[in-house]
């Protein structure tokens, strides 16, 4: 293959996945159709609002970035796991691609532009048919994706020797533009580093970073477990929760749950779980919070159940959500986590049949939170608390947050910037 198809199968390893392909068809609907004409209509609509519409759409950076730090982010959970850098060190840029959505954030990011991006289409048709030799079917059901991924490698080579910054800080490692720019952060001798922002999976690519901060041994076992791990690694805990720590939650019962649905999540599993919760449990207070990233409309729920409250996920923290709860029910989503640490009681139960990526993060595996296989089920578990919530439960994230317990819990902040100053080699 040449260069640049061996970068695009880098860049999209995750896309090439068996876990990625075997996703429900609703949740690929949304990101490669299972048409071959809506895939085109998404390449289409692709290359006419990012590819054309970027070059007609000015970048005004308010701040420099020649020389900095830069704190690279794709998505709002980015951004609120990286933004107390920007504080910390003097020198540190929020920066994101040109039209890249931040959620509420979007304007208090600097921009790299992507406007040349277009030149480099000329490598598609060659990069589909080399990666048709090596994934298979899978290049052509996910074609659409190769298309987007092409050109971003180029573009930030050339922006990291426009600018020079003097670092790249990521807080993830698997997005078709973060690796692009990890792989051109090689090739221009840039030093990275990368500050976990959420839990991980084993089917992340290798982790390759020149500084890794991650928050536990339950992170570092896994990425073990993706390949050998590059660079120098330390467990420093989860820096964004440390302003929520020391409120863990002390209600011996449960009277407040929340409900966290994410993208694989199925409405018809939803819609009967909010049911059965709501006429089982009528003096419990439910709060529904969907992914920031369900484009679903979930009004009907509002109308089914008046007392149901809602979570807006773009615009409240999840831990300011989860510091109204006592408890949590939820599949598949590093919530359970956040929860555990508040002292919040977790449940684990699957909103759908879909069956690729049960338990996804070993939390029931490792027994951070405990399951349930039905509803009934749902309803034992939640009674049990509803009578007595344990206020040790939080005690249990140890193997995934490396400083509860110690001298260090609550200022994984502070770790975090101690060992980037030292690593950039800045005065203390």
């Amino acid at each position: 293959m040449s260069p640049p198809t061996l970068r695009l199968r880098d860049i999209l390893q995750l896309r090439f996945s068996p876990l990625f392909a075997g996703l429900p068809a609703r949740t690929l609907e949304g990101i490669s159709p299972r048409s071959v004409w809506k895939r085109l209509a998404k390449v289409a609509g692709y290359a006419a609002l990012r590819l054309v519409g970027n070059i007609f759409r000015p970048i005004r950076n308010a701040e420099e970035l020649h020389g900095k730090v830069w704190l690279y982010v794709v998505s709002q959970n980015n951004y609120e796991a990286l933004h107390f850098l920007r504080e910390a060190l003097p020198d540190a840029v929020l920066v994101a691609g040109q039209s890249k959505q931040i959620g509420r954030y979007n304007q208090q990011v600097n921009r790299l532009s992507l406007r040349r991006k277009l030149l480099y289409y000329g490598q598609f048709p060659g990069a589909l048919v080399g990666l048709r030799k090596t994934e298979g079917r899978l290049a052509w059901r996910f074609f659409n994706l190769i298309f987007n991924a092409i050109g971003y490698y180029e573009v930030y080579c050339r922006a990291l020797r426009h600018y020079q910054p003097r670092a790249v800080v990521f807080a993830n490692d698997h997005n078709d533009d973060a690796r692009a720019l990890l792989l051109a952060c090689r090739a221009e001798g840039v030093p990275t580093a990368y500050v976990q922002h959420a839990s991980v999976s084993a089917s992340f690519p290798p982790l390759g970073f020149d500084l890794s901060l991650l928050e536990g041994q339950d992170a570092l076992d896994k990425y073990h477990q993706c390949g050998p791990v590059q660079g120098r690694v330390e467990l420093v805990g989860m820096p964004k929760a440390d302003a929520f720590l020391a409120q863990k939650n002390q209600q011996p019962t449960v009277q407040c749950v929340g409900i966290a649905i994410n993208l694989l999540d199925e409405t018809p599993a939803i819609t009967e779980a909010i049911d059965f919760l709501l006429h089982e449990f009528p003096t419990l207070a439910f709060t529904f919070r969907p992914h920031p990233g369900d484009q679903r409309d979930f009004t009907f729920l509002r109308q089914q159940h008046p007392t149901l409250r809602f979570s807006d996920a773009r615009q409240e923290s999840v831990f300011e959500f989860l510091h109204q709860q006592d408890a949590l029910v939820a599949a598949d989503t590093s919530t359970h986590l956040e929860a555990t640490l508040l002292n919040v009681a977790s449940i684990y139960y699957r909103f759908g049949t879909h069956a690729g990526t049960d338990d996804y993060y070993g939390y029931v595996a490792h027994g951070l939170v405990p399951r349930a296989h039905s509803l009934p089920e749902l309803g034992t578990l939640l009674r049990q608390y509803q009578q007595h919530k344990p206020l040790d439960l939080y005690q249990r994230a140890a193997y995934y947050n490396a400083t509860l317990g110690t001298i260090d819990e609550g200022h994984s902040q502070q770790r975090a910037v101690r060992l980037l100053r030292e690593w950039l080699g800045e005065k203390p």
